[in-house]
C-alpha cells in the first residue's frame, strides 16, 4: 500500500471519527434538552456533553492537521530563498513533533494520576477513558504531520502540487 493510500485511509478514518462524535454529541444534547423540557433532567447530560465536545475538538484538530487546515501565515517565509524556506519548514516541523510528543507523554502521565477516579454522574466510566483523548489525539496529530511532510518540503522548495498539476495541463 502506498503512502498516499495510507494517508487517504487515515483521512477517511478521522473524518468518520469526527462525524460520529458530532452525531453522538448532537443526539446527546437533543436528548438532554428534551428530557429537561419534560421535567426529567438527565443527571449525566452535562458531564457527557463536555467529554464529547473535548473529544470532538482534539480529534477534529488531528483531522485539520492532516488537511493542513490550521491557521498559518506563510507571508514571512515565502519571500525567502528556497534553502531558508526548507530550513524554517524543518525547524517548524521539528517543533510541532516535539510539542505533540511531549503532549502525548504528559497526557499518558495524566492517565496514571486519574487512575481510579470515575465520572461523577456515571461512576462506572473511568476518568482515564475520558482523558485518553490527550495522548491518543497527540499521536494522531503526529501521524497527520508525518503524512504531510513531503508536501511541506515540496512547498518549501517551491514545488507545490498545484504548480505541478498546472505544468502537466500545459504540456498536454
Amino acid at each position: 500500500m502506498t503512502i498516499q493510500r495510507l494517508r487517504s485511509a487515515y483521512e477517511r478514518f478521522l473524518e468518520w471519527l469526527v462525524l460520529a462524535l458530532m452525531v453522538v454529541l448532537a443526539a446527546e444534547v437533543t436528548l438532554g434538552v428534551l428530557f429537561r423540557t419534560i421535567g426529567m433532567a438527565l443527571s449525566w447530560y452535562d458531564e457527557v456533553a463536555s467529554v464529547l465536545l473535548a473529544w470532538l475538538t482534539f480529534y477534529g484538530a488531528a483531522l485539520a492537521a492532516l488537511k493542513r487546515a490550521h491557521i498559518g501565515f506563510s507571508g514571512l517565509v515565502a519571500p525567502l530563498p528556497p534553502i531558508w524556506r526548507v530550513l524554517f519548514a524543518l525547524i517548524a516541523e521539528l517543533l510541532v513533533f516535539a510539542f505533540f510528543l511531549l503532549l502525548a507523554w504528559v497526557g499518558y502521565q495524566v492517565l496514571a494520576v486519574v487512575g481510579n477516579d470515575r465520572l461523577v454522574s456515571l461512576p462506572w466510566i473511568p476518568v482515564a477513558v475520558t482523558q485518553s483523548v490527550i495522548p491518543a489525539s497527540a499521536l494522531m496529530f503526529i501521524l497527520a504531520e508525518a503524512f504531510n511532510l513531503p508536501q511541506v518540503f515540496r512547498e518549501a522548495m517551491g514545488h507545490s502540487d498545484t504548480q505541478t498539476s498546472d505544468l502537466a495541463q500545459m504540456t498536454h
